[in-house]
């Protein structure tokens, strides 16, 4: 994707193809003396057993300028935790792997909820609360990065071109969000972002009127991507979902804080590909259906909290216009994958687009029913004023765990 256009509403930094992945990764190990640089990986313990992440970490382990790699592990037991231990200690950089089902984390977990301030449901959002939480407690970090654990693609100069913009001191971005084209086994992916997302922004815009902030959304080539950078210095003030909207909620975050002019994307991958979830169409709690209704709901309380007033015959004419600006934006989505050579099932995408329609009165209704929804986790700054010690408590936690489950010995 070599080109330079600029949209006029965020800057969008392009790989022109004009520098060595070397010279951009020494000169990054140049500003990390001064701006220490840590990554977050969010993991599930299943993906140590996947087809992505030992490659990852292989990856990672080559990257120079990486002062700290923080890994959340959820869904895993003590002797799943130490084989994790065992599985990230071949990264050469400071690496803490924090079990969020120890007893020690639980136990913090219960001092959040008597302070009523405790996450609602566990998930990825929860997973990187906790991460921040013990980037924060560090205090030596002016860099945040994040990316997934089931990049089948990854190559570490995604993580230079991600980092750059925020890492370079003369540079004014506070985040950096990433984009790529979604391309797998000849096929043309990213079903939420092109079949939800966009025509769902063109709808809103249709049925409601301008509103800053849909141009804004609009502005990301790929809005629901799990790679951002981030200036540690926004991080104490900033609100993470707790359901499925994590991207869309980080992006409408950085709208809430920041100036335009201090984020960007950056196109970091010529191509990439991860796992896939299932459309999940007869369970509305699981895969694509939830996600999608998730994403609604964001993008709902968001443009609500500005100003939008909404009522069931705005989610009901939503519904239809979303619906038509879906069908239109994938004909074209079809010939542009004919010419590139590669499937793209129109049928499925019928029915994908048709779910969606679905879950956007479904997420509609959800919303009329309970407009004081507030899923989003507390800021870590709420939580320091109720609990001064807190952060403090949650290290701790974290490194006597890694004291005392020692990694299991490897083979």
């Amino acid at each position: 994707m070599a080109d330079f256009h600029q949209n006029g509403n965020i800057t969008t930094l392009h790989d022109l193809r004009c520098r060595s992945a070397g010279s951009l990764e020494h000169e990054i190990s140049v500003y990390a003396e001064s701006r220490k640089v840590t990554l977050i990986l969010p993991s599930l313990y299943s993906e140590l057993e996947g087809p992505a992440l030992d490659h990852i970490v292989d990856e990672l382990s080559k990257v120079s300028y990486l002062h700290r790699i923080i890994v959340g592990l959820d869904r895993a037991d003590e002797a799943q935790y130490r084989h994790a231990r065992s599985f990230f200690s071949r990264l050469p950089q400071q690496t803490a792997v924090i079990w969020n089902d120890s007893p020690r984390m639980l136990a913090l977990q219960e001092r959040l909820a008597d302070l009523g301030l405790a996450p609602q449901e566990p998930g990825k959002g929860k997973n990187v609360w906790s991460c921040i939480g013990y980037l924060l407690s560090c205090a030596d970090s002016s860099v945040m990065a994040i990316h997934d654990c089931d990049i089948v693609t990854y190559d570490r100069r995604m993580l230079d071109r991600l980092v750059y913009p925020v890492v370079n001191p003369a540079f004014p971005y506070q985040m950096a969000k990433g984009f790529y084209p979604r391309i797998g086994s000849g096929k043309l992916n990213g079903r939420v972002s092109r079949l939800l997302v966009s025509p769902l922004l063109i709808a809103l815009k249709r049925v409601i009127g301008d509103r800053d902030y849909i141009d804004y959304l609009r502005s990301f080539r790929y809005p629901l991507s799990g790679e951002f950078a981030i200036r540690t210095a926004t991080l104490p003030d900033l609100r993470i979902p707790s359901d499925w909207g994590l991207e869309i909620g980080v992006l409408s975050e950085a709208w809430r804080n920041m100036a335009p002019k201090s984020v960007c994307q950056v196109e970091i991958a010529d191509n990439y590909d991860h796992k896939h979830q299932d459309l999940s169409a007869e369970d509305a709690s699981a895969g694509l259906s939830r996600m999608s209704t998730d994403i609604c709901k964001a993008i709902f309380r968001k443009l609500a909290a500005d100003g939008t007033v909404f009522t069931s015959n705005t989610f009901r004419t939503l519904k239809a216009t979303y619906y038509r600006s879906a069908l239109d934006l994938l004909e074209g989505y079809y010939n542009d994958a004919k010419m590139n050579g590669l499937d793209l099932d129109r049928h499925a995408e019928e029915q994908s687009i048709e779910l969606f329609s679905e879950n956007i009165l479904r997420a509609g209704q959800l919303f009329l029913e309970n407009p004081h929804e507030t899923p989003f986790i507390p800021t870590w700054n709420r939580v320091h004023a109720a609990d001064m010690e807190f952060l403090t408590k949650l290290r701790t936690a974290v490194e006597q765990d890694l004291a005392e489950f020692t990694p299991e010995a490897r083979s």
